[in-house]
């Protein structure tokens, strides 16, 4: 069993890791700081030593600028690794208030890879775990900008970033790959397409879209929703920081998408007719009436797309969702099901 150090966690994309990591027969150490989009209830569902579930999970409340606790939690439980998930991640918010990017993504990255070097540092020579102690930073793919009409990025594009939430992020990784090249410390860096799948906070596309148009609002759709994503399933993505984690070569960075590029209003067109199907309107109408356009976002990249073979290739990385309608139609069931969850994490 291996003692994991995991920032993060009890948001989105870190909560369906922790879940994985567990079954996986891990220990897990949850660092959180708790803000609107981290909640106990994400991490409630998963279970401690079953049969299905060998490992275990602990939560730490606190924030990762914080390098006397980061450090005391690494010598404590003796981590094998620090996976950092924690970050502020909606472009929005960051057009907005970008301070809290500022603070969370650049400051909060450095003051964990300290943390980490010193943990390293202090381990005896000829440690195993000196050795093999690796530091994972979860990135995404607007670091890289926008694509025009063809293309897709890789490990080798340049970074580009246009918003200043993926200034912050590619500020990030930039701080990763220098503590490796300067300090020797074991980092892997993974940038995925756009997540999603459960429990992911209602302020993200899609399931903000199932709320609104559950609860008879307008679907606000920005521009003419032309603009382009990649999409994963959540888990397969969790599938993939596993094995960067476990196979991925040190100072390495490794791309993860879903193959599944659609335009904006594709996805929320596509979420209108599986709710037609599964919650029909009581007045027999379609959900798409509830369309509607608004003002483009600033710097909107046009589109983002993940060619991730070096994954596929170098960890043996593969998707379980055949399709994006798959993994939609499972998505908006589950948030169907777990309407309780809704309620509970926007009154947080």
């Amino acid at each position: 069993m291996k003692t994991l150090l995991l920032t993060g966690g009890a948001g989105f994309i870190g909560s369906n890791f922790v879940e994985l990591a567990v079954q996986r027969g891990n220990r897990v150490i949850i660092l959180d700081a708790m803000t609107y989009a981290g909640h106990r209830e994400n991490l409630d569902t998963i279970a401690q030593r079953t049969a299905s579930h060998p490992g275990s999970w602990e939560l730490v409340i606190g924030d990762i600028r914080d390098s006397r606790l980061v450090s005391e939690l690494l010598a404590k439980h003796q981590c094998s690794a620090l996976l950092n998930f924690a970050a502020e991640s909606h472009v929005d918010r960051s057009i907005t208030g970008p301070s809290a990017f500022i603070d969370t993504n650049i400051l909060g990255t450095y003051q964990l890879l300290q943390s980490a070097r010193g943990y390293v540092d202090a381990m005896p020579a000829g440690s195993p775990l000196k050795a093999s102690f690796r530091y994972l930073q979860v990135s995404t793919d607007e670091v890289y900008g926008a694509l025009g009409d063809t293309g897709k990025f890789s490990e080798a594009t340049p970074y580009s970033p246009n918003s200043p939430y993926s200034a912050s992020k590619a500020a990030a990784d930039h701080l990763v790959r220098a503590w490796h090249h300067t300090y020797g410390l074991n980092v892997v860096t993974t940038n995925c397409s756009n997540n999603y799948g459960p429990k992911q906070f209602p302020e993200k596309l899609i399931p903000h879209m199932i709320q609104c148009a559950l609860s008879g609002r307008p679907l606000p759709v920005y521009g003419q929703g032309a603009n382009i994503r990649d999409w994963i399933y959540v888990k397969d993505h969790c599938e993939g920081i596993l094995l960067a984690l476990e196979k991925g070569k040190a100072g390495e960075t490794y791309c993860f998408g879903g193959n599944s590029e659609r335009k904006n209003l594709e996805v929320v067109r596509a979420i209108c007719a599986v709710l037609d199907e599964l919650r029909p309107r009581k007045d027999g109408k379609s959900y798409q009436e509830q369309i509607s356009f608004v003002q483009d976002r600033a710097g909107h990249d046009w589109r983002y797309a993940i060619d991730d073979r070096k994954a596929q290739n170098e960890l043996g990385f593969t998707r379980s969702m055949k399709n994006f309608e798959q993994g939609l139609r499972s998505t908006i069931e589950w948030y169907l099901s777990h309407e309780a969850w809704v309620k509970a994490v926007l009154k947080s």
